[in-house]
C-alpha cells in the first residue's frame, strides 16, 4: 500500500521519459527551442501509420506503432492520475499543441480510417492501433534525438556507406560500360562496310523528320527574336487533336540548352509551370507542379503556392476554390484536374520531355488542366523540421509514399480547383504508391477523390528482372549490412552531385547506359534526339531504406508482390491452375465454351476468390496500359488477378497489352500519344463525373455527353 502513492508520479515520469526519446532535440535542459519541439502526442494517420505531434505543433515522421502507443499510453494514463507536476506538465504541452493547431479546423482521411477521436478531451487511447504488422510492411527502425552515440552512428554510417556504395556504382557504370563493347563494335562494322545502324530503328524515318524540324525551329527562333514572328514546332501532327496551334504561342526557343526545369520545356511548346509547395501529414515538403496555358489562366501568388498546414481535406477545402475558381472562368472553359505521378528514381518532369508529344503537355493542350506530383525529398530535401543529416529525414518507404504523399497532392488539388474528384496517371512507382494506398487496410477513403485511375507499366508484382545478380545480391545481405553498405540517409547521393558536376549531354549518355544496364530496356523506341533530354529529371533523392524496400531481403524483391506475400502469391497461382484443368476438362467432357470465351466474366467467378481482395467498395475504376516487353514488372499477372475476380469491387473500365513495349515506352515512345496518350485522354472524360461534364471545357477530340461504350473492360 505505501508503494501506491508513487504510481501517478511514476507515470508521468514514464511519459516524460518516452516524450523525450521521441522529440525532435534532446529535453535534459531547459533551452526553450528544445522545449518547444517536445514530443506530446501520436497521432495514428492509419492505424499502422503514427507521427509524433510536437509542442509547437510540427510533425515528426516514422516512429514504430509500439513506441507511439506507449506515448499515448502514458500520456493518457498521468492525464487521469492525477499528480500535480507532472499534470501540470503535460497540460502545458497539450495547452501549446493546441494554440500550435488553433487554426487546423479540419479532420484527416486518418481520422475517419483511424478510429482516432478528434473531440475536444477524447481519450488518447482511442488512437491506438492494432499491434498486428503487416508482413510487407515491416516497422521502420526508431531514431530518436540527436545524441553523442547517435551522431556517432550516424556518421559511421555515412563513412561506410560513401566507400561502399560508390564502389557498388562503380561496378554498375563499369558493367554498363563493359556491355555495351558489343553493341559498339557491331556500331564500328556496319560504318565501316558502308551501313547506316540507325536504319533498323522502327522509327528511323520518323526521327529524321523530327530532328530536321527542330533545327529548322532552332534557326527560326533566332529569327523571331528578331522579328517577333511566330513559328511552327514539332508535334504539328498531331493538330488534329489538339485543335488551332497558334493558341499556344512558344516563349523559349533554340538550341536545348538540356537543364532540369520543367518550366523552360512548357514554355517551348506555349504553356507556362507554376510550383506549389504541398506539406504532407508527417512534414514533410513536396512539390507540386501546375501546367497551365498563360492565354487563359493567371498565375497565383507565391503566397498562395506557399505549403500549408499538415492536414488533407479539411473540412472548408472546397468553399473558398469553389467560389474563386466560378468567378475566374465561366461555364464551359473550366478544365477537369487531372494529377499525374512519376516513377521510381524519376521526378513529374518525366512526362515533360518530349516537346508536344509530352503526355503532360498533350494533355493540357487537349483541354484538361493538368498538376504534376514529386514525391518526398526530390531534388530538394525539405522536412518542417528534420534537417538532411538527421536520418529520420530519410526514414521512410513506399508505405509513406502511399499513404502520406498522394493524398496530400490529391488535397492540394482539389483544394485549389474547388473539384470534389480528379482524374490519376500513374507510371511504376506511382502507381506502386497508389495500389498501397488504396488498399482497405490503408486509406481506402482516398478513392472517392479519385475518379479514374489510369496505370502505365503497374508495378504490383516484379518480373523476371528481380533475378539478375546485382539485384540478388542486394536480397541476400542482411538488412544490417544493407544499411552499412547504402547507409540511412540518401541513397547514393553521389548520382546527385554527378547530376549537378556533369554537362547535360554527357550525363544524359552516361545515365541511359547505366539504366539501361540495370534495367535491359533500350531506346529503340525513343526519338534519340531527346534521349539525353529524357535524362535530365532523374535520378531524383530517394531514401535508402525506400530502396531497401524495393530491394532487400524481407519485402518487394523478396515477396515478388507489393501487397501479397510470396505463398499466397503461390497459392493463388495453384488454384489459377486447378481451375484452368477443371475448366478444360469441362470443355472437352461437355463441349461446353471454351475458357478463353470466357475469361474476362469475374461475375460468373465463385465468391471465394474475393476472400483475401485487396480493395473494397471505396476503390475507384482503374484503367491498365501493360507494357508486353517490360521485364522489370508483370503487368499481365495483375490483369489476371482482375479477371480472376479475385478483386470484386475493382472496375477495370480499360485494359491493354502492347507487345512491344518496355517498361518506360508507355511514357517516352514515339507513337505512346496514339497508343497511350489519346486512350488516356478518353478514359479521363467517360470516367469524370457528370457534375463536373456539364460545366468543364470538353476535350479535344472527346464527346460531350455519357457514352455506354466499353472501354476495353477485363
Amino acid at each position: 500500500m505505501a508503494l501506491f502513492p508513487t504510481q501517478p508520479s511514476q507515470m508521468a515520469d514514464a511519459y516524460t521519459t518516452q516524450a523525450a526519446s521521441l522529440s525532435l532535440l534532446p529535453q535534459d535542459s531547459n533551452d526553450p527551442e528544445a522545449q518547444s519541439t517536445k514530443a506530446v502526442k501520436a497521432t495514428f494517420i492509419t492505424p499502422r501509420d503514427p507521427v509524433i505531434e510536437t509542442a509547437n505543433g510540427g510533425r515528426l515522421p516514422a516512429v514504430p506503432l509500439d513506441e507511439a502507443e506507449k506515448l499515448n499510453r502514458f500520456k493518457a494514463e498521468a492525464e487521469q492520475s492525477g499528480s500535480s507536476g507532472g499534470e501540470s506538465t503535460i497540460r502545458r504541452d497539450t495547452t501549446e499543441l493546441a494554440a500550435a493547431q488553433e487554426t487546423d479546423d479540419g479532420a484527416s482521411l486518418g481520422d475517419q480510417t483511424s478510429g482516432q477521436s478528434v473531440k475536444p478531451g477524447a481519450p488518447l487511447r482511442a488512437a491506438i492501433p492494432s499491434p498486428k504488422t503487416h508482413p510487407l510492411f515491416p516497422q521502420l527502425p526508431l531514431y530518436g534525438p540527436p545524441t553523442l552515440l547517435r551522431n556517432l552512428q550516424s556518421r559511421a554510417f555515412q563513412l561506410s556507406s560513401a566507400f561502399l556504395s560508390l564502389a557498388f556504382l562503380g561496378t554498375i557504370v563499369l558493367g554498363s560500360l563493359f556491355t555495351s563493347i558489343p553493341l559498339l563494335t557491331r556500331h564500328v562494322y556496319l560504318r565501316l562496310t558502308f551501313q547506316n545502324p540507325d536504319r533498323r530503328r522502327p522509327f528511323y524515318e520518323e526521327e529524321k523528320r523530327r530532328e530536321k524540324v527542330r533545327k529548322d525551329s532552332a534557326s527560326a527562333w533566332k529569327r523571331q527574336r528578331r522579328w517577333h514572328q511566330t513559328t511552327s514546332r514539332v508535334g504539328a501532327r498531331h493538330q488534329d487533336d489538339i485543335g488551332l496551334e497558334e493558341e499556344f504561342e512558344p516563349t523559349e526557343g533554340g538550341r536545348d540548352p538540356l537543364i532540369c526545369d520543367v518550366g523552360y520545356y512548357a514554355r517551348r511548346v506555349g504553356l507556362e509551370v507554376e510550383e506549389f509547395n504541398v506539406q504532407t501529414e508527417d512534414g514533410f515538403i513536396i512539390t507540386l507542379w501546375h501546367v497551365y496555358n498563360p492565354k487563359d489562366y493567371t498565375a497565383v501568388s507565391p503566397s498562395r503556392r506557399a505549403q500549408d498546414e499538415p492536414v488533407v481535406f479539411p473540412k472548408d477545402y472546397l468553399a473558398d476554390s469553389n467560389a474563386t475558381l466560378c468567378q475566374q472562368q465561366p461555364p464551359g472553359k473550366q478544365k477537369y484536374p487531372v494529377l499525374l505521378v512519376h516513377g521510381l528514381l524519376q521526378s513529374a518532369g518525366a512526362y515533360c520531355t518530349n516537346d508536344d508529344d509530352s503526355l503532360a503537355f498533350y494533355l493540357a493542350k487537349s483541354g484538361y488542366d493538368v498538376w504534376l506530383g514529386n514525391n518526398r525529398c526530390g531534388f530538394r530535401p525539405r522536412h518542417q523540421m528534420l534537417t538532411y543529416s538527421d536520418p529520420r529525414m530519410w526514414n521512410w518507404n513506399i508505405r509513406q509514399m502511399g499513404v502520406m504523399d498522394l493524398p496530400a497532392l490529391i488535397s492540394r488539388v482539389l483544394s485549389e480547383t474547388g473539384f470534389t474528384k480528379l482524374g490519376l496517371v500513374c507510371h511504376s512507382q506511382g502507381t506502386t504508391e497508389t495500389f498501397v494506398a488504396l488498399a482497405k487496410e490503408q486509406r481506402p477513403d482516398l478513392g472517392d477523390k479519385i475518379s479514374v485511375f489510369c496505370a502505365l507499366a503497374p508495378a504490383v508484382y516484379a518480373g523476371p528482372l528481380i533475378g539478375k545478380m546485382y539485384f540478388k545480391f542486394m536480397r541476400i545481405i542482411s538488412p544490417g549490412m544493407f544499411r552499412i553498405m547504402f547507409g540511412i540517409h540518401a541513397f547514393i547521393p553521389f548520382m546527385m552531385l554527378m547530376h549537378r558536376w556533369l554537362p547535360g549531354s554527357i550525363y544524359g549518355a552516361l545515365g541511359y547506359r547505366v539504366f539501361s544496364f540495370l534495367f535491359n530496356w533500350s531506346d529503340a523506341r525513343w526519338d534519340r534526339g531527346l534521349r539525353d533530354r529524357l535524362f535530365q529529371f532523374a535520378p531524383v533523392y530517394v531514401s535508402a531504406e525506400s530502396m531497401r524496400w524495393w530491394l532487400g531481403r524481407e519485402c518487394f524483391a523478396s515477396q515478388k508482390c507489393i501487397l501479397a506475400t510470396r505463398e499466397e502469391g503461390r497459392r493463388e497461382e495453384e488454384e489459377d491452375d486447378e481451375e484452368d484443368e477443371a475448366e478444360l476438362e469441362e470443355y472437352f467432357d461437355n463441349g461446353k465454351a471454351h475458357p478463353s470465351e470466357e475469361q474476362g466474366k469475374s461475375s460468373e467467378s465463385p465468391r471465394w476468390r474475393g476472400r483475401k481482395a485487396w480493395y473494397d467498395e471505396h476503390v475507384p475504376p482503374m484503367a491498365l496500359w501493360v507494357a508486353g516487353s517490360d521485364e522489370l514488372v508483370d503487368g499481365r499477372r495483375l490483369l489476371r488477378r482482375f479477371e480472376r475476380g479475385r478483386e470484386p469491387h475493382v472496375k477495370v473500365v480499360h485494359a491493354k497489352i502492347i507487345e512491344e513495349y518496355e517498361h518506360l515506352d508507355v511514357i517516352w515512345a514515339m507513337d505512346m500519344i496514339e497508343k497511350v496518350g489519346r486512350e488516356v485522354k478518353e478514359v479521363l472524360w467517360k470516367t469524370a463525373p457528370m457534375e463536373a461534364r456539364e460545366f468543364c471545357r470538353v476535350p479535344e477530340g472527346c464527346v460531350s455527353t455519357h457514352s455506354d461504350v466499353d472501354f476495353g473492360e477485363v
